[in-house]
């Protein structure tokens, strides 16, 4: 076995090795050089090589999502680090598992004008769930804050940062261990405390209309059976978008389609007694601003960490998971007579008549792309899709039960869409399609600059001319600048990216060019595969608007 000399890279090393952190995604640098030759030359650790730091770290993001345990991201010191800074924010607000390792120089060195330093520590910590700034020379105090970094990322569910400082020489190595790594510190087992749930049951069993909104959520972290008990209560409403992973015939899976043409009267209807949620960020600006504005009188989120008062109503916070409270307090409650959840699913199913009727008689577009683009993903695969424009057309259309959906909506950036998909096919072995728009496909076009994207992912690429999503919003029309500092229009495509980094290449730009291309996609194939779609940059927002306004 051969180690790096110095005995803090030494102990970094081998705690990660005790504590079951295998995946390391490593950027290539000088300062981080202790750290890549003792991850690399030990066969225990996965190490990914990735030159884009930014992207690495959604890579790294992609990986520990699907993995769902932590993941290591690597890189020298300077700026760097600070590239990293998007995907920690994602993961922050996702509540993934990341541990950011940045080499830095001695606090000496720090801001006497030598060459990539900066002020490296806590650089990260209003996005982390802990933050460590190690000394120079092997300790206690260092392992135990290397013990806790990993502890709190696998507890807190989110990022961490050590941040670690080397002295040249850098890439001297030794035989074996110079350190004695000490004992992880022992946990304090907390004693759980058991909510009495008696006067929520009270105030459930009383309610006539009860709301469960479902935003992202881990595919199969729920039974079946539970919310196939929870949907026989014709006093509950349950509404579910595409990333939250659930399927059952009587959930609403296309909110704004059923909301957007809500009256008065409709609105008054709808609004919950109670409103209950789980998961993570929800995508419909729609159902927010209704929930905003018809508040129910009590709103209860399940999440064992988190709650946020999206809707401006938060009432009680219960710090389980979703499974083991449904589990728990369902068994108690009482159904009720009401019209609440049979009024909304008979407009649901007006509303997908009106839809399928409008549907039929419009040119190619974006919103024909994602009617012709969802039912052809493969069963049995998983499903990426970019922010902006691609994860709210996919919200208006059903996927298949079987497809497992993911979406980078902690942040809702655009920044690191194809990094987070690749490095999420790369850990989950399932072939796995990225739906994306050009602009965010250009955004991340280094996430193609590595050599682990396999030949099963298929990457598609809605290409608009630009930012599509600004023009759905009121007022561009009185902005002279629009198309340069909104829309960013462009006269781009994915052709020669594609070549330059070894991908298949198909375009469409017609509803039967789009049918041809799909007939062969999904097939057998020795290399990855990218689709792009040519949509009208200027009739897209009309056949949009005139969708919601089609349905009533």
């Amino acid at each position: 076995m051969v180690y790096p000399k110095i005995p803090l890279a030494q102990s970094v090393i081998e705690i990660f090795r005790q504590q079951g952190i295998q995946h390391i995604v490593i950027s290539p640098g000088s300062r981080n050089a202790p750290l890549t030759l003792g991850f690399t030359l030990q066969s225990y650790f996965t190490c990914y090589s990735i030159a884009d730091e930014r992207s690495a770290a959604f890579f790294a993001l992609g990986l520990a999502q699907q993995l769902q345990k932590p993941v290591a991201v690597v890189c020298t010191s300077g700026s760097a680090v600070l590239n990293y800074y998007p995907a920690v924010a994602e993961a922050f607000y996702s509540q993934i598992p990341l541990i950011v390792v940045s080499a830095d120089r001695p606090p000496s060195k720090i801001d006497i004008g030598d060459g990539q330093t900066i002020r490296q520590t806590n650089v990260l910590s209003q996005h982390t769930v802990f933050n460590a700034n190690l000394t120079e020379m092997a300790s206690v105090e260092n392992d135990r804050l290397i013990y806790e970094a990993i502890e709190a990322s696998m507890t807190q569910k989110g990022p961490v940062h050590l941040n670690v400082p080397f002295e040249e020489p850098l890439y001297e190595r030794v035989p074996e261990l110079t350190v004695t790594i000490s004992s992880p510190p022992v946990k304090n087992k907390e004693v759980e405390v058991l909510e009495s749930y008696v006067p929520f049951i009270e105030q459930w069993n009383k309610a006539q209309r009860k709301l469960v909104l479902v935003g992202v959520h881990t595919p199969h972290s729920i039974a079946t059976e539970l919310l196939q008990q929870l949907m026989r209560d014709p006093s509950v409403l349950v509404m579910t978008e595409t990333t939250s992973n659930l399927h059952h015939p009587d959930c609403i899976d296309s909110i704004d389609t059923l909301i957007t043409p809500f009256e008065s009267s409709e609105k008054e209807a709808f609004q919950p007694d109670i409103l209950l949620t789980f998961g993570g960020m929800v995508v419909s600006k729609r159902i927010k601003a209704l929930l905003r504005n018809y508040a129910p009188q009590a709103h209860w989120h399940i999440d064992p960490l988190r709650a946020y008062d999206t809707y401006g109503c938060l009432t009680h916070h219960f710090k389980i998971t979703p499974s083991q409270w449904l589990s728990m307090f369902l068994p108690q409650t009482q159904a009720l007579r009401s019209s609440y959840r049979d009024t909304f699913l008979t407009l649901r199913d007006h509303r997908r008549q009106k839809a399928a009727e409008y549907l039929a008689n419009i040119p190619f577009c974006d919103l024909k792309v994602f009617e012709k683009l969802l039912p052809q993903i493969p069963p049995h695969t998983h499903l990426q899709v970019s922010n902006s424009s691609a994860i709210r057309y996919a919200q208006l259309f059903s996927t298949d039960a079987s497809v497992e959906v993911f979406c980078n909506r902690g942040t809702s950036g655009i920044d690191g869409s194809t990094s987070t998909a690749i490095g999420a096919a790369v850990a989950s072995g399932v072939p796995t399609t990225l739906i994306t728009g050009d602009i965010s496909f250009l955004y991340d076009s280094n996430a193609l600059w590595n050599a682990y994207i396999p030949k099963t992912f298929t990457l598609i690429v809605i290409n608009n001319g630009g930012g599509g999503i600004f023009r759905i919003l009121p007022g561009h029309e009185e902005t002279p600048t629009f198309t340069t500092f909104f829309e960013t229009s462009h006269c781009f495509t994915a052709q020669h990216l594609a070549a330059m980094y070894g991908l298949d290449y198909h375009s469409a730009s017609s509803e039967s060019t789009l049918e041809t291309a799909l007939e062969t996609l999904f097939g057998e194939r020795e290399r990855p595969q990218l689709l792009e779609i040519f949509t009208p940059t200027q009739k897209n927002d009309h056949y949009l608007r005139t969708f919601f306004k089609s349905l009533v």
